[in-house]
């Protein structure tokens, strides 16, 4: 199994998942053509890494902007690590904001209300 590396492009996200650490970041914007498309491949990686290494897995999300049909695609991502932590799987999800950024805080809100996983909101620390 290899890392995923998806790059940034102005209408989606960069998306780096680290098979040795576990850890999947995703940066940017989001509101590709087709968000299905684009996010099918990191669906696999996921389901993948699970079936394979078992591991820890912590997604950390830095989002500017979330179309609609990539929050479903999110979810659906969320949900396949909320089904891997109700079997014993460590999870941690981690979901950045800029301070003054209340779209993306409430967004982040909203997707903890929905989930049972471990899900920090965190505001993002300026460079």
């Amino acid at each position: 199994m290899e890392n995923l590396d998806i790059e940034k492009t102005k209408f989606s996200l960069h998306i780096h998942c680290d098979v040795t650490t576990g850890v999947c970041e995703m940066t940017g914007s989001s509101y590709p053509e087709n968000a299905f498309e684009f996010f099918t491949p990191v669906l696999l990686w996921m389901e993948r890494y699970i079936a394979e290494i078992k591991g820890p897995f912590m997604l950390e999300l830095k989002l500017e902007y979330l179309n609609t049909s990539s929050s479903k695609c999110i979810l659906d991502l969320f949900k396949t690590l909320e089904d891997y932590a109700l079997q014993g799987g460590a999870v941690k999800v981690t979901w950045y904001y800029e301070e003054d950024d209340e779209d993306m805080m409430e967004t982040g809100e909203e997707f903890l209300e929905d989930l049972k996983l471990p899900f920090e909101l965190k505001v993002l620390e300026a460079l």
